[in-house]
């Protein structure tokens, strides 16, 4: 059998890690700004995966899923999550803000410090 006669095989997986490489860090989405900022809170008080998520009524797997970013949580899901960790849905939406922003701010003085553009402000 040749090349041409064989099958196309497709990676899935491998395509969607570089369609999340190609994004920018400032066009992130929501749910995995959230999703890191629940793992963060959850690992700065030493917690396990298992601990929060039988507080909250839900499988580990998913509340991983949720904290990488890979599930899009209700907004009753993300309440009872924050409940579990005594975080404040307020101070979640927050800290969303200003890591959306930051990414912005960010990614446009990458822009601004390309180095043709110093040569011409020299």
């Amino acid at each position: 059998m040749s090349a041409a006669d064989r099958p196309a095989v497709a990676d899935l997986d491998a395509r969607r890690r570089q369609h999340r490489a190609k994004r920018p860090r400032s066009e992130r989405l929501l749910r995995e700004v959230y999703g890191e900022i629940l793992r963060d809170e959850r690992r700065d008080q030493d917690r396990s995966l298992a601990d929060v998520a039988a507080a909250v009524g839900m499988s580990k797997q998913y509340l991983s899923e949720i904290e990488r970013g890979r599930k899009e949580p209700s907004s009753e899901v993300l309440r009872s999550v924050c409940g579990a960790l005594h975080l404040p849905v307020e101070h979640l939406l927050s800290r969303g803000i200003r890591r959306l922003t930051a990414a912005r701010v960010n990614a446009q003085f990458e822009r601004v410090r390309d180095p043709r553009v110093e040569l011409c402000a020299a």
